[in-house]
């Protein structure tokens, strides 16, 4: 997409926004604010037709996730599967927001026949067509939805999902919350608080001016996602925290952060649609949520430890240098290491998960 048609939708984007804010009264949640531009049909980030993905900015791209970084991360994410449908007795995998495809092209390359079904669930027109694009060779066995089937047995895939689920903002003050949300005024998009009765998970000890998010949809999402596994294990893989570090007193900007041109700002409210919007993940909130919905939690560590429980270490030791170079980054502490997670969460199975094998954190959640 050219610069100057991006402007354009932009432009709509905030037409429509704009709208919004004026038939609800002058004021609109964040939550809504963030769906429209990332989602808005036509002008949203991810519903417009612009390269997300990619290693550098001279690619066009705007980030970079694991799989586009190295291969070797959906080999030794194959070796989770595996086991995952094995002990379902299945051989269907379903990948929420597939993105540029890298992923599963890593994953039906590794596991082969093993996959009889690889079903993605993606909204975005654009990135369908980009990863049908790239999974040509397996297009005997591609689908994609809409929507959830009414019954789920497999394996369920979401990486760097629940980041982009839209979030509500909440502002102390010292002596009350009040939800953050946008509205207009002398030409531009402004932060507006009014009081709530919505309050973070963690009642106290937070300092004056503090913003927090909390997750609703994602949570909405796992409950949903519940309702419909039958024998299935799902992994999600994304950055984030447990409640007690999410919620820490020092920490009292929240983790709102906007991405663009492999740059980070913290501003949402500026270059609508022509930017990612992101929030880290509660992953105490994902793990309770999934457990009142019936499902148990599998496992809950990093990223570093689950890949190298799944055997990365002895495929960087027999991988190209300029395979095994970048994939360090997945495992290194500084880099994507610690900053990212994986939990799996489960219905109908029981099986120790080699992934979690070592380094289980779920006594942190």
């Amino acid at each position: 997409m050219e610069e100057g048609e991006g402007r354009s939708l932009s432009a709509l984007l905030q037409q429509r926004v704009r709208a919004a804010i004026q038939g609800n009264g002058g004021w609109l949640s964040f939550d809504r604010f963030m769906s429209m531009a990332l989602y808005e049909p036509g002008m949203g980030y991810y519903a417009r037709d612009s390269r997300k993905f990619g290693a550098m900015p001279s690619s066009g791209s705007d980030f970079v996730t694991a799989p586009e970084m190295s291969p070797l991360f959906g080999r030794a994410l194959a070796v989770q599967v595996e086991q995952a449908l094995q002990a379902c007795d299945s051989a269907q995998v379903w990948e929420f927001g597939a993105g540029s495809g890298a992923l599963a092209a890593q994953l039906l390359s590794a596991l082969g026949e093993k996959v009889g079904g690889y079903h993605i669930v993606e909204l975005s027109a654009t990135l369908r067509a980009r990863q049908a694009e790239l999974l040509g060779p397996w297009g005997d066995r591609l689908h994609w939805h809409d929507r959830l089937p009414e019954v789920i047995d497999g394996v369920v895939l979401g990486n760097e999902v629940l980041d982009a689920m839209p979030v509500q903002l909440l502002h102390w003050d010292g002596k009350a919350w009040h939800e953050r949300g946008v509205a207009w005024a002398d030409g531009q998009f402004n932060w507006s608080d009014r009081p709530t009765a919505l309050r973070p998970p963690v009642p106290d000890g937070f300092l004056p001016s503090t913003v927090v998010e909390i997750h609703p949809q994602a949570e909405a999402f796992v409950r949903t996602l519940a309702e419909h596994m039958r024998r299935c294990v799902a992994l999600f893989i994304d950055y984030g925290f447990p409640e007690l570090e999410y919620y820490h007193p020092q920490r009292t900007a929240g983790t709102l952060m906007c991405h663009r041109a492999h740059l980070a700002d913290g501003d949402p409210l500026m270059d609508l649609g022509l930017k990612d919007i992101t929030a880290h993940v509660n992953f105490s909130g994902i793990a309770l949520t999934a457990q009142e919905a019936g499902l148990e939690v599998l496992g809950y560590t990093s990223q570093a430890r689950f890949l190298l429980n799944c055997g990365l270490a002895k495929m960087l030791a027999g991988a190209d240098p300029r395979v095994a170079v970048p994939a360090q980054r997945l495992i290194h502490e500084h880099e994507m290491g610690e900053l990212f997670k994986v939990i799996g969460l489960s219905r109908g199975v029981n099986f120790e998960a080699v992934g979690f094998a070592n380094g289980d954190r779920c006594h942190r959640l």
